[in-house]
């Protein structure tokens, strides 16, 4: 074959050393090129770690022994010779900036499994990295930045590289409860506990200045800037020593163990309370002064051990055989087109894992006004101890969509019972299990903490507490720290007795209750439709919110979900469900990639089994969400 020339630039050489031109031929496979350029730069060196990128396809050449024929290549290609694994800053959920090196070749999911693993963090499909918000404002203002940034780039290069074959949770020998890297030095170990213990509360002014998404607008921009998982970091526009955040993206969070997760469990408090402090997702007063006590509970700084935290759903039997509830109660019908709820009066029984109402408790020997089946339905509570209100949500799976029906008990003990066995039959189980009174007195609880407390009528202060710290900006604004003060040490006062443990899995617990929990929202235009709406993603169903008065239009479930696919010419997502019906949406404010893989993500998060010690399946993962790079 006739020889040509080739132009190959070395990052080693300097941004200003021209490219160097080697002379090959067409069945020349990409090994020998990288041999002909080490040997023309003779540098003495390690270059195992190096391949070549393809400027103009923005594509990494990692088949060693594919011909420049095969690739494509020709003389007017433009390569570089550079190292796979680079200097990557990373924002962690608690705030701290680690500088380490990551694979910028692997496809972006390899990366975060590394990163992972270096890190002790099992199940690394639950995160995943994106940008910071004004990137490109804040490189102009590096010497602004005066965050500590932690360096641990001299951890071995395990960060890119497929796991396929190990265990999900596996990670490298541990030394002193921690990987074995971090037991090297007392400065990595530092860093290792900096992770593994949740922060102090930071100032008023730090969280002021911080950005805070405002309206569902706002929060669909923050998920337009998810990486892709299937492509490389460089395909992605990363560059060395650039800044990323790494987050929790999932919010199905799979078996917790108390050894294993302590990195992962504090950075996942870390997440939600920020989430709350920065009032990324809605709670009530009363919730927020929870949160404000619960973050007393933990300011003093310790290395944890977690504990899994069991929710357990229960009922009980009346004696004849058949569990069964029977009160007058109120149920509320959610108007579609309406913002209020209009409640009226009728007289409930529960039996089995279905309710029953009718016009009175004389009618109810006779057929119901309506009887619905909670197996699979969605619990929610909407409770506020100061103004007595105690309702449960409940959205109830039909064959177009969700039902949306609210009951309005007259009490807590009235309302403790319907939620506990409300909660029981969502999860297919009748008020026949023996565990029923166990629900009962949790939710009780639960309830008694936000109760404040009337004997209490000294107001405690504690000058040593910044109770602005604990809240976020509107309550700031809305009380003065000596109103704050006493209505906190209220609250404290129902959970001072938790352990440090059981502190932060009581934070998750009621952040993991909250109605907007685990919503990503997504600005979409549905075919058919000329104004821009909300689409609203979670765990377990998909919701279509009227952006202009921020109201839910419809809920489907993944579980009646038949297929879904991407038109990736005119960027449109469709979905059909079971019962003929059929949907599709074009993404406004993000790529409809990140649509596809959030769906496929979740979709994949339910295939996980209980079973310890998993395999993480990377290559479903990869079929669920890596969309037509995928095929």
């Amino acid at each position: 074959m006739a020889s040509w020339d080739l132009s190959v630039s070395v990052e080693e050489l300097g941004v200003e050393a021209p490219p160097l031109k080697i002379s090959v031929t067409s069945d020349l496979h990409i090994g020998g090129v990288i041999l002909k350029v080490v040997e023309k730069t003779e540098i003495k060196k390690d270059w195992s770690d190096h391949a070549l990128w393809w400027e103009q396809k923005q594509q990494w050449l990692l088949k060693p022994s594919w011909t420049l024929d095969k690739c494509g290549i020709h003389a007017d290609a433009r390569l570089c010779l550079t190292p796979q694994h680079k200097p990557l800053r990373l924002v962690m959920p608690n705030l701290a900036t680690l500088r380490l090196r990551v694979c910028f070749s692997s496809p972006m999911f390899h990366t975060v499994i590394g990163i992972c693993k270096l890190l002790n963090i099992r199940h690394p499909e639950e995160l995943s990295l994106l940008w910071p918000v004004e990137e490109k404002k804040k490189k102009k203002q590096k010497d602004a930045d005066v965050n500590e940034v932690y360096d641990i780039t001299s951890a071995p290069d395990m960060i890119g590289f497929s796991t396929r074959s190990e265990t999900a949770g596996s990670i490298d020998k541990l030394a002193n409860d921690m990987p074995a890297f971090f037991a090297n030095s007392p400065e990595t170990e530092a860093v290792y506990k900096m992770l593994s213990v949740s922060q102090p509360a930071p100032a008023p002014e730090t969280i002021a200045k911080m950005n805070r998404p405002t309206t569902k607008v706002d929060k669909a921009q923050i998920n337009s800037r998810w990486l892709d998982s299937s492509r490389s970091l460089l395909q992605q526009g990363v560059k060395e020593n650039d800044k990323l955040l790494f987050r929790f993206k999932y919010y199905s969070f799979h078996d917790l163990e108390p050894q294993s997760d302590a990195v992962r469990l504090t950075q996942l408090y870390e997440q939600a309370k920020w989430a709350i402090l920065l009032e990324e997702i809605d709670c009530t007063e009363e919730e927020m002064m929870l949160f404000a006590a619960l973050q007393v509970n933990k300011s003093t700084p310790r290395l944890f051990c977690v504990t899994s935290y069991l929710h357990f759903l229960s009922g009980h039997d009346d004696g004849t055989g058949a569990a069964r509830l029977s009160e007058d109660f109120q149920v509320g019908l959610e108007p579609k087109k309406q913002t209020l709820k209009k409640y009226k009066q009728f007289w409930f029984t529960f039996k089995d894992m279905s309710i029953s109402y009718y016009k009175s408790k004389e009618e109810s020997c006779k057929e119901p006004i309506q009887q619905m089946n909670l197996k699979g339905c969605e619990v929610a509570p909407d409770v506020s101890v100061a103004t007595q209100k105690f309702c449960i949500r409940l959205l109830i799976p039909e064959p177009e969509g969700m039902n949306e029906v609210y009951l309005r008990c007259d009490n807590e003990q009235q309302y403790s019972k319907w939620m506990a066995a409300c909660r029981l039959a969502s999860k297919g189980k009748t008020l026949a299990d023996a565990s029923f009174s166990t629900e009962v007195q949790s939710i009780q609880s639960f309830l008694a903490m936000q109760r404040t407390s009337s004997s209490n009528k000294a107001a405690q202060t504690d000058e040593s507490i910044n109770t602005h710290s604990l809240v976020s900006p509107r309550y700031q604004k809305k009380y003065k720290p000596k109103q704050l003060t006493p209505r906190i040490l209220e609250a404290y006062q129902n959970v001072a007795q938790l352990s440090l443990t059981d502190t932060i899995l009581k934070f998750l617990q009621i952040w993991q209750a909250l109605p907007d929990f685990g919503l990503s929202y997504f600005i979409v235009r549905f075919k058919g439709c000329r104004k821009d709406e909300v689409l609203g993603i979670a765990n377990n169903r998909l919701i279509r919110i009227d952006l202009g008065v921020d109201e839910v239009v419809k809920t489907w479930r993944y579980n009646t979900m038949k297929q879904w696919n991407v038109n990736w010419d005119i960027k449109q997502v469709a979905i059909e469900f079971n019962g003929n019906v059929n949907i599709a949406f074009g993404c406004v404010t993000a790529n409809c990639k990140i649509v596809h893989e959030y769906i496929g993500g979740y979709i994949f998060m339910s295939t996980r089994s209980r079973e310890k010690n998993n395999t993480l399946n990377e290559e479903l993962f990869h079929q669920l969400t890596g969309g037509h790079e995928a095929l």
